[in-house]
């Protein structure tokens, strides 16, 4: 390759190797054997009497209790002012236990235990990451971390994670702007007031690498110095060509352990190098035969990759700064404040399988280039006051903030060159391989090494996308009686948007109004029945186009101008109806739900090409789930979701999609977790994942994706009190399944069978 920048990140380059990302594995690998040495001598550097009451930086308890890993009593987040079986809203927290036994290393895989959720995949410029649906809805600008919004596109690491929280239904009151379907809250690793070094070493199939170390030493009576680092390398399972290497480290500190006021500092870095998948396109393109009304992925080997690595790569880089402060006023009532500065880099060539010339039925494939590059950098305050009082003869819980923030995105494309033109040419006329400069390949046999010659120049980032929000929230849980709780929120956003670049500038100003409201039946001390109404708003430019978006204000196809005035933000509410109880001796949590979710006035496009806020959706579902332990040995973690979509009116004048699903939403989906002590020192595990049908699309000819079960399974066994193994089958019977579809052109292939093995080490 001629002519490539590099991006200037140190030892990042536009290559197909990498030897920093070696470099970094190997020595994070080499550091596992001193890992005792240094416990030894931080505890010696410590009080011998600190105490090993494994208090958390926060008053709120994170995890479940000792001896049911797998079940959680209430949210991190102090915006939940109740236990979660008190809690009117379908609530699924994933806990660190639960992520580690089945081998999860990213946020995706995390999720995939949770029914209801699905991945979308991007397409063109859009953003390359996860882009997760809750309830049928793009939850992809919902993802928080600590309660704070984190917008930067990219695929999320596990290392640092304590546990995921996923909160079902609209939830304006909780987040702000967006959560239609739902939310998605990451909670990190704090320090603690006591002295461990976890590490573990993972080696697998298909070249699995991945180190990571978790280290807490306490500095004195009431400081604590926590430390996560993590190194992996892999190929993917099944797929031509595609590595995944990244490195992360996340140091944090703490003044104050066990005294009312708790000062913390903490830092996150995570940097990958990817090769892009490009999946595998759809069948007939602009060629579809008369009769046909649903197309799915065309029939080829599932190892295909249409990619070239000579010239794909996709890199991302996230630096997240945070500042803390807690102080107990009482016992009753805490205060707290986090600042926080996150910086995100994305640059990605990224070459897509392309349908939309109709190559395929000549069994060729365009090799479309899809570029970025961007920065997303977002500054944020969030002060919260939060505890419990007895006020009007009624018990409170409650919790009230105030959360100003700004987000700035910029944007920007590379100008590709190949030996033979522009890879925008859509053609395939040349045929395959050389004689079109390998801009075009064959369909049943595409070769990802193809010598591609060429120039990348890495160009402006000339579109910006500015967010300014300004918030006061307050949430309360009201104990009525015995039998009787309320549960109230209330969220007012004042949003301030803007997108320009050198010839057009355009904003909106919108106050969004969102609330919740619950009432609580409590037939037994251990049980709840519950019914809730809540709200939330997508106002125009939510992802800051980092994402794809209805309601963006960027122009649009078909000469569609920035229509700033017509884009007021898409209204959603829902309706739910549940009852959670703690069962067999407060050792398992099972819940269920009924409801139904409404968007009122999606953001639709007109017969006259104009923009006009009169569309609408609708989904009615039913989910369970369940968490914790059936005896004291058996483990379970999952649930069942089903969801019926309907697109009501989408303002067309013959509308072909009233009545579709929604596209990336399945009827049916299920997960189950398991784990098993045969001895206190052996354990078995297996799962199974069932998503059904979906679509990628609506309209008079739909892309789709077939449905799929998949199975993986576990075997750990414990050596000694300080090392353990732990052997991870994924994908069991090496089904050959797809995990999303963009609206057009390709489905992105689920990775194949593999096995890893782990040596745990804990001092």
């Amino acid at each position: 390759m001629t002519g490539a920048q590099a991006p200037a990140w140190g030892d990042f380059t536009v290559t197909s190797s990498n030897p920093f990302r070696v470099n970094t594995l190997a020595a994070a690998i080499g550091a596992l054997p001193f890992l005792p040495a240094v416990q030894a001598q931080s505890q010696d550097a410590a009080n011998a009497d600190a105490p090993r009451s494994g208090g958390q930086l926060a008053p709120i308890t994170v995890q479940g209790e000792a001896d049911t890993p797998y079940k959680a009593e209430k949210s991190a987040s102090p915006k939940f002012t109740a236990p979660l079986v008190d809690t009117p809203k379908s609530v699924t927290v994933i806990p660190q236990e639960v992520i580690e036994n089945t081998a999860s290393t990213t946020l995706t895989e995390a999720l995939r235990l949770t029914p209801g959720i699905t991945f979308g995949a991007g397409e063109g410029g859009n953003p390359l990451g996860d882009r997760p649906f809750i309830r049928g809805y793009d939850a992809q600008a919902s993802t928080f971390v600590d309660g704070m919004r984190d917008i930067g596109a990219t695929t999320r690491e596990i290392f640092n994670i304590e546990q995921v929280e996923v909160t079902k239904g609209p939830d304006g009151a909780y987040g702000g702007r967006g959560g239609a379907g739902g939310s998605i809250n990451l909670i990190t690793k704090a320090p603690m007031a006591e002295n461990f070094t976890n590490a573990t070493l993972g080696l697998g199939t298909d070249n699995y690498k991945r180190a990571t170390v978790d280290g807490n030493w306490l500095l004195g009576d009431n400081m604590a110095f926590r430390l996560n680092a993590m190194a992996h390398d892999a190929d993917v399972p099944g797929r031509k060509a595609v590595d995944n290497s990244r490195w992360g480290i996340a140091p944090s500190f703490t003044w104050g352990l066990n005294t009312p006021t708790r000062i913390t500092l903490s830092y996150y870095h995570l940097q990958t190098d990817d090769t892009p998948d490009s999946g595998i396109p759809f069948m007939y393109g602009n060629r579809v035969p008369a009769g046909v009304t649903a197309i799915r992925p065309v029939t080829v080997d599932m190892d295909n990759f249409y990619g070239l690595a000579n010239s794909d790569f996709l890199k991302n880089r996230s630096d997240v700064a945070t500042a803390r402060i807690e102080h107990d006023i009482s016992s009753n009532l805490t205060f707290r404040n986090t600042l926080r500065y996150t910086a995100s880099d994305q640059r990605y060539i990224w070459t897509q399988p392309d349908d939309s010339q109709g190559n395929v039925n000549d069994g060729l494939v365009w090799r479309r280039a899809n570029t970025r590059t961007s920065g997303v950098h977002t500054i944020a305050n969030q002060t919260e006051i939060f505890g419990k009082a007895n006020l009007g003869g009624y018990e409170h819980s409650f919790t009230a903030g105030i959360e100003l923030s700004r987000e700035k995105a910029d944007n920007g494309t590379y100008t590709i060159t190949s030996t033979l033109g522009s890879r925008s040419t859509n053609s395939c006329g040349l045929g395959a391989g050389a004689p079109s400069g390998y801009t075009c390949t064959d369909l049943y046999n595409p070769n990802p090494y193809d010598p591609w010659t060429g120039s990348i120049i890495e160009g402006e980032r000339a579109n910006h996308f500015k967010t300014t929000t300004k918030s006061i929230y307050a949430f309360d849980t009201i104990k009525l009686s015995e039998r009787w709780m309320t549960n109230l929120g209330l969220r007012v956003d004042d949003y301030k948007t803007r997108y320009f670049n050198a010839t057009t500038d355009v904003g909106r100003n919108d106050t969004l109004v969102n609330y919740k409201l619950g009432l609580i039946y409590k037939p037994a001390s251990n049980g709840s029945i519950y019914v809730s109404y809540g709200t939330s708003s997508t106002p125009a430019n939510a992802f800051l186009g980092q994402g794809s978006e209805s309601g963006s204000l960027t122009p649009g196809r078909g000469g569609v101008g920035p229509n700033a005035a017509e884009l007021g933000p898409e209204k959603n509410r829902s309706l739910e109806l549940g009852t959670k109880w703690n069962l067999l001796d407060n050792q398992l949590a099972v819940n269920a739900a009924v409801f139904r979710i409404d968007t009122t006035n999606a953001r639709v496009t007109m017969p006259d090409n104009t923009y006009a806020m009169a569309g609408n959706r609708r989904i009615n579902g039913f989910e369970v789930g369940f968490s914790g332990n059936i005896t004291k040995a058996w483990q379970v973690f999952g649930g069942y979701t089903f969801l019926d979509s309907e697109m009501r009116n989408t303002g067309a004048t013959t509308d072909v999609t009233k009545g579709q699903e929604f596209p990336n939403t399945p009827k049916h989906s299920a997960s189950l977790w398991s784990t098993y002590s045969v001895t206190s020192d052996f354990s078995l595990g297996g799962g199974v994942f069932i998503v059904g049908k979906q679509y990628g699309s609506n309209g008079a000819v739909r892309r789709y994706i077939p449905g799929y079960t998949r199975f993986d399974a576990m075997a750990a066994y414990r050596i000694n009190r300080n090392v353990s193994l732990q052997l991870n089958l994924l994908n069991l019977t090496d089904k050959r399944y797809f995990t999303s579809t963009y609206s057009t052109h390709y489905a992105a292939v689920g990775a194949g069978r593999a096995a890893i093995l782990s040596v745990n080490l804990k001092y």
